[in-house]
């Protein structure tokens, strides 16, 4: 018996009717590689394995604007939920054959944010300052973490380039983006939350400049080559509770 694995698609396949959270991920830039698997399946731990695309599994580099944050049943947070986010993510397969996205890390400007996300889905938030610049076309992202470490920076900026057609977006550019669910683990157990939104409105965009640090603190070897590169005005995200994830099988 084999775990039978969802196929990628566009949009959200298991809707989540009752969200714990509610947030905007607005004027986001992705950059992506191709690793060895094996490299970045260390940092992986089991049951979760690693999901690939040619034979590579990809690593991001996905800076934003994080906007409204609301947690159900609890009053707005104002100014306070909304602010700049940088993170480090690969893709995963999880034990009931669900594919996800696996964060390695997320940079926040906000220190309360950071401990809560660390408490209720063990996710590796970090605390540093960060700013986006947007000019018509051009958008450019800072990033300086300031905890739990010092060395960790990125600075990006991205010419923004025209609208893609859902026809004209490429499977690896599916592969990437079109990702409904979050893996970690809890007490050495894995967990996964939903995650549904809108399909991306996804434009091509060229690097103009790029320096960063995070990709190595993450533990992986700096990337190399030209970045698959795209940039989204932004999506209305809702997050379903954690859960335990339970294998499924199939023939």
């Amino acid at each position: 018996m084999t775990t039978m694995v969802e196929p990628v698609t566009a949009a959200c396949p298991h809707p989540v009717r009752r969200p714990v959270m509610t947030q905007g991920w607005q004027r986001l830039a992705s950059l992506h590689w191709p690793f060895d698997p094996e490299l970045v399946q260390r940092l992986v731990p089991e049951p979760f394995r690693i999901d690939t695309f040619d034979g590579a599994a990809w690593v991001g580099l996905i800076p934003f604007w994080m906007e409204r944050i609301r947690i159900m049943g609890l009053p707005p947070l104002g100014r306070f939920s909304s602010f700049p986010e940088t993170n480090i993510r690969t893709y995963i397969v999880g034990p009931d054959g669900r594919r996800g996205v696996w964060f390695m890390s997320l940079d926040i400007t906000r220190l309360a944010p950071t401990l809560v996300a660390r408490t209720t889905y063990n996710l590796p938030y970090c605390w540093g300052a960060m700013s986006i610049e947007h000019d018509s076309d051009r958008i450019e992202y800072r990033s300086s973490r300031r905890w739990p470490d010092r060395t960790a920076f990125s600075r990006l900026a991205l010419q923004i380039g025209d609208r893609i057609t859902p026809d004209d977006i490429s499977d690896l550019e599916h592969f990437v983006t079109a990702r409904w669910a979050l893996g970690s683990t809890w007490a050495s157990r894995p967990i996964w939350a939903e995650v549904d939104h809108e399909p991306w409105p996804l434009h091509r965009a060229i690097v103009s400049d790029l320096d960063e640090s995070l990709v190595e603190a993450a533990g992986l070897p700096r990337p190399t080559g030209e970045p698959v590169a795209l940039w989204s005005p932004g999506v209305s995200v809702r997050i379903g509770r954690p859960r335990l994830v339970k294998a499924r099988t199939g023939s």
